[in-house]
């Protein structure tokens, strides 16, 4: 209950920025400033850098439904205004769900009641799905009256998130590769969480573009790289990194 009414409270603070930029904006009359609130949805997920050897297969992969809101303030440089820098203030979800094949996979499960750790060969479910703050601060180029593009960095604070799972079709060697072999079959489960070894700061790249469509109305696109592990430092049970990696696609509108 208290992690929801933090995220409540986080989406509503992002709200009232997006509010008091319309605000701000309608009042201002430096022409050098401009302001957007965006909307838009992230599709990716957590991925290491390439496909380790014990995942021997994806199965299925699902983004989410990962929404997002943003006010963004920029500052164009001199009288042409082909340049300039913004800093945003983004209430963002980023998740997926999994399923894959695997062997010799590090896991720790829930067996009867009681973590087991050891090496899985089968089926992994996976859900991830996390709630941050982010903050991106971007150089910006003006190309024309209707395109910009943009390159920097971000910074995100998690403020919730799960992941979580359940193995399947297979068996763990317990302890060792060749450790005792506990078998799931014919139906058979068991589930794993990791979540609270979720780390609560991210930060990486980003870089996008906005097509002005309207007077006032722009598509935009962001993808941004997180240079950090999901998890941290000292979790060792899935032993490669992962990082967040994800398109945000949607609409803005200008002041």
């Amino acid at each position: 209950m208290k992690t929801t009414n933090i995220i409540a409270r986080m989406a509503a603070a992002t709200l009232l920025l997006c509010v008091a930029i319309t605000t701000w904006a309608q009042q201002e009359k430096n022409s050098d400033w401009e302001f957007e609130v965006r909307a838009g949805v992230n599709i990716g997920g957590a991925s290491p850098l390439s496909i380790p050897r014990e995942i021997r297969k994806i199965n299925s992969y699902s983004p989410r439904l990962n929404a997002s809101i943003e006010g963004v303030a920029t500052k164009w440089i001199g009288e042409d205004h082909k340049w300039g820098i913004s800093a945003g203030l983004k209430f963002e979800q980023k998740g997926m769900i999994t399923g894959a094949t695997t062997k010799g996979y590090s896991m720790e499960i829930v067996n009867d009641g009681e973590r087991v750790s050891g090496f899985w060969t089968g089926y992994v479910k996976t859900r991830y799905n996390s709630t941050f703050l982010s903050i991106p601060v971007m150089g910006n180029y003006r190309i024309g009256n209707k395109w910009k593009v943009r390159a920097g960095l971000f910074a995100s604070f998690r403020l919730d998130g799960e992941f979580n799972g359940e193995v399947s079709n297979g068996y763990l060697r317990e302890g060792s590769p060749v450790g005792e072999k506990l078998i799931y079959e014919n139906g058979k489960t068991a589930p794993y969480d990791f979540s609270s070894h979720l780390n609560h700061f991210h930060w990486g790249a980003q870089i996008g573009g906005t097509w002005q469509a309207f007077n006032h109305f722009t598509l935009n696109a962001d993808l941004t790289w997180a240079m950090n592990n999901i998890f941290e430092s000292n979790f060792k049970t899935i032993s490669f990194n992962m990082y967040p990696i994800y398109l945000n696609v949607g609409f803005g509108y200008t002041f």
